[in-house]
């Protein structure tokens, strides 16, 4: 394992930089000088009290490393993007704690938000594959490959994902289904990573080996 790159997926975040920021310092320390990669599931943002944090943060990583850092877009993403194009999305955007976001940025509205950080958001991916995973926000819609995956799935699907086990080709690692239980999902086909942060949970990251299969262990975070 010493000789191999390490790669940590890091569940939603969803506004609670501050956990965001005890978990990066948790990998830096995991990694030590083990080459590494970072992975981030999406849903950087609402519900929670700093999204303008976490983009920040998450969005500087990406610019500095984008060979190792790898960026997806969640739901809450997309939704914040529609939002920008119709008031009724605005509407749903608010009220699944959009008017946290834009708390966090000092906005009365979407016109107060960042253009550079809204260019960021839209560039993000859907899916990210490497030799042994996919990683995507909410999941895949089984017998479709993954490549050829409707992008409206990879950021909302949970069934028929969910139910049964799925075989991909590769471990699928996605969020967007909180756990309450602030434990991660582990199933044989795929690892569901979102603990909840945004309602008391954990955040989460699961640590890969360049091997198939399941994580090699979790790295969790919980609000003091």
């Amino acid at each position: 394992m010493e000789s191999q790159t390490l790669t940590y997926a890091i569940g939603d975040v969803h506004g609670r930089a501050d956990l965001l920021d005890t978990l990066l310092e948790r990998i830096a320390a995991h990694a030590g000088d083990r080459a590494h990669r970072l992975v981030f599931l999406g849903d950087y943002v609402d519900r929670g009290p700093d999204s303008a944090a976490v983009l920040r943060t998450i969005s500087r990583l990406n610019w500095a490393e984008p060979d190792r850092v790898t960026c997806l877009m969640g739901n809450h993403e997309r939704m914040l993007l529609d939002a920008l194009l119709s008031p009724d999305a605005a509407r749903h955007w608010l009220y699944c704690g959009g008017d946290a976001t834009l708390d966090s940025f000092g906005a009365r509205d979407l016109t107060g938000l960042p253009r550079d950080t809204l260019d960021w958001i839209e560039a993000l991916p859907t899916l990210h594959g490497d030799a042994a995973r996919w990683y995507v926000h909410a999941g895949l819609r089984p017998g479709t490959a993954a490549p050829d995956s409707n992008v409206h799935d990879r950021l909302w699907i949970r069934e028929p994902f969910l139910e049964g086990d799925h075989d991909f080709g590769r471990h699928v690692v996605h969020g967007h289904t909180p756990q309450r239980s602030g434990r991660p999902e582990v199933r044989r086909f795929r690892t569901n990573l979102d603990t909840a942060a945004a309602y008391g949970g954990a955040l989460t990251a699961g640590v890969f080996s360049e091997a198939q299969g399941p994580a090699l262990e979790f790295l969790s975070v919980r609000a003091a």
